[in-house]
């Protein structure tokens, strides 16, 4: 029996309806194996059940007023996971299928990331199950306010920062950040993701899809390769898709396939960027309207075909469990030679699988979707010296933190004998970081 299988039954006892945290301590618990032989010192102090054990779990109710009059009511969350190597750091998420096992993943996923960043962050997350398509500017402010009504006992910027992240963009941060103001009268970083006129960053709202192009361009070039020529196939179409698919190009590779959340379109000629931005961030429209320009692509309702599309890189963007065994096995069979993640867990651990026997480089969502946490934490540092650094400085800065990750990945898996298991390398280098901090500071 491997050293860590009690604490996976221990995970399903206490949280026996939460399926995506499950997956999530598992796929985590398995790579962990060999630290905790390596580290007995980490199972007396019981530092993997403290590790999979939130902190802190907070729900509440969040009341507001619709256009017409009516009452609605909504659920919120914050799960602050750990606070070891310091302040939680994670985004809000705004969407319907918002619970507190989506919530509890997240955050679990946020303390590796965030520790691979090599930055003073610790791991949270949050959200609401309120739905920001359809409301108006009017209904979207008085729900945010109502969220942070309640919240903001619970943050700060040298205790939770919370920042974006699916349904909460700039317009969502800016309601939360001045009703936390109102209420506590301070002008402080408690929040990442503002815009530029109120202490917000420059190359914050590229970083995470620029973030994953740099940890892939860097995992591509140790195996003597590039985006160069390459054909890519990215999912979804929100703020990660967009900048990735710019960044993509940039590197000098053709992206053919975006989607959203009611299908995809594939365009051989190459995704015109443009217009997807104008469609998205202009328009908030579907991605359907894409064809009425450009009649050379072509559109398909329903967003799981987009991985038939064939392609030499795959970024999947879009959210959790998006990518399945047998999509894995249509991007192989199509010669697919990479596939990183921009959202958190979008591949299923059946689709991991596929990829890493047969030798697709693969890097896991808490490594490669880390740049724009790591930006996060850049606005947090010049709030605190209360600077703000050139567009140029900041991607620099964040080009070297994910070269960085892929190099810690990559040499931790080495080390523990995992050639080229990056998701193992990226568990491994996170996991050792906080439970050198949690031996350091006893049993808290």
């Amino acid at each position: 029996m491997a050293v860590l299988d009690f604490i996976k039954e221990e995970v399903r006892k206490r949280n026996p309806n939460d399926a995506e945290f499950i997956q999530a301590t598992d796929e985590v618990l398995d790579s962990l194996e060999l630290v905790a032989q390596k580290h007995p010192e980490y199972v007396e102090n019981g530092i993997f059940e403290r590790m999979i054990e939130p902190e802190r779990q907070i729900m509440f109710r969040v009341p507001w007023v619709d256009d017409k009059g009516k009452v609605q009511v909504n659920r919120g969350y914050r799960v602050e996971f750990n606070s070891a190597i310091g302040p939680y750091k994670g985004g809000l998420r705004f969407h319907p299928s918002v619970n507190l096992s989506i919530i509890k993943f997240l955050g679990f996923e946020q303390c590796f990331k965030n520790s691979l960043t090599g930055l003073p962050i610790g791991g949270g997350k949050g959200g609401s199950d309120f739905d920001p398509k359809g409301k108006s500017d009017g209904e979207i402010m008085r729900f945010c306010q109502s969220f942070m009504t309640e919240l903001y006992r619970h943050i700060g910027a040298d205790t939770d920062v919370p920042a974006g992240d699916i349904g909460v963009g700039g317009r969502e941060i800016g309601y939360m950040f001045g009703q936390y103001k109102r209420i506590r009268n301070e002008y402080s970083g408690v929040l990442t993701g503002k815009g530029l006129s109120y202490g917000g960053s420059l190359a914050r709202t590229e970083a995470t899809g620029y973030g994953l192009c740099y940890f892939t361009e860097a995992m591509l070039q140790d195996k003597g390769n590039s985006f160069q020529g390459k054909t890519v196939v990215i999912s979804g179409s929100g703020n990660v898709a967009i900048y990735a698919a710019q960044k993509a190009t940039q590197l000098g590779g053709k992206v053919v396939a975006m989607s959203d959340s009611n299908g995809y379109i594939v365009d051989n000629d190459g995704i015109d960027l443009a217009l997807i931005k104008e469609i998205k961030e202009v328009r908030r429209a579907r991605i359907k309207e894409y064809t009425a320009q450009k009649p050379n692509a072509v559109y398909t309702e329903g967003c799981k075909g987009i991985w038939n599309t064939k392609c030499d890189i795959a970024l999947p963007c879009a959210t959790q469990n998006e990518l399945d065994e047998a999509a894995a096995q249509t991007l192989v069979q199509n010669g697919v030679i990479a596939v990183c993640e921009g959202a958190n867990m979008p591949c299923t651990p059946q689709a991991i699988t596929v990829f890493q026997t047969n030798n697709v480089l693969y890097a896991p969502g808490k490594a490669s979707n880390a740049g724009g946490v790591a930006t996060s934490a850049l606005e947090m540092s010049q709030n605190s010296l209360r600077l703000s650094w050139t567009f140029e400085e900041v991607d620099q800065r964040l080009k070297g933190i994910m070269e960085n990750i892929y190099r810690t990945c990559a040499d931790t898996a080495k080390a523990y004998g995992l050639n080229d298991d990056f998701m193992a390398g990226a568990n491994i280098a996170g996991f050792e970081k906080i439970a050198e901090a949690m031996m350091a500071q006893g049993i808290v």
